[in-house]
């Protein structure tokens, strides 16, 4: 079975539709598959929710999907760096369903477990546990949390063989795997293509039995989300 595509946009057709359940890997902009997002923007679909830790920032990731008003629902954790975000959400044009970001990461990893559903502390007594069943355990109170099944796992990795095994880059391994793992379809976007078998197995991160489409983008933009940097010492 051949996985390799010759392009972002050859992978995303016959996959993406309006109105899906989209999860897209992650965190700030480590490690989020942007050529794939940029397709995902050309093809036109509409109507998405989109599970994400984070949306992106203004022209850059998601930020571009929420420009072109393709997004009517995040499910995120942390959105504090995107003020086109921040203007739909205000106008009441973006549906957003804030998620602890300890509990978004278990609603995927138990979504890619066939784990419908569990019980979690975080959240108790606030917004987050409105309208939510609530259980006792032990004498402490705990939240009914559903796992998460998206349509499609958009991810990016660092290397990839011919099967589909990944291997990513330090802290791009982040939300990606679970992601994976989630989706009915995933695609992978990567930066080094190796044939099978030059990945040791105990280097593979995720076996590629997960993800059914590979995209070679080598290089990447990789830009920093927020850049500090520590003035010059007086002398």
């Amino acid at each position: 079975m051949n996985k390799i595509y010759p392009s972002a946009r050859a992978a995303l057709e016959g996959v993406v539709r309006d109105g899906q359940l989209i999860a897209v890997g992650g965190f700030g902009l480590c490690g989020i598959p942007e050529a794939l997002i940029d397709a995902l923007r050309d093809s036109g679909v509409k109507d998405l929710t989109v599970i994400s830790n984070n949306a992106g920032v203004d022209g850059f990731g998601l930020g571009k999907l929420l420009e072109t008003r393709q997004i009517k629902k995040m499910i995120s954790s942390y959105v504090g760096e995107n003020k086109e975000f921040e203007r739909q959400y205000l106008a009441g044009e973006l549906e957003i369903e804030f998620t602890p970001q300890g509990t978004l990461a278990e609603k995927l990893r138990a979504g890619g477990a066939g784990i419908p559903a569990f019980y979690t502390k975080t959240g108790v007594g606030t917004v987050v546990a409105e309208g939510k069943e609530h259980r006792e355990f032990n004498g402490e109170t705990y939240i009914l949390e559903h796992a998460l099944f998206p349509e499609v796992a958009l991810i990016k990795a660092h290397v990839a063989d011919h099967a589909g095994n990944l291997r990513f880059r330090l802290t791009a391994r982040n939300f990606n795997p679970a992601v994976a793992m989630a989706g009915k379809i995933c695609i992978a976007e990567v930066e080094q293509l190796v044939p099978t078998g030059a990945i040791e197995p105990d280097d593979v991160h995720l076996p590629g039995i997960y993800v059914h489409r590979i995209v070679h983008n080598p290089n990447p933009e990789k830009r920093i989300e927020r850049r500090t940097t520590r003035g010059e010492r007086p002398v």
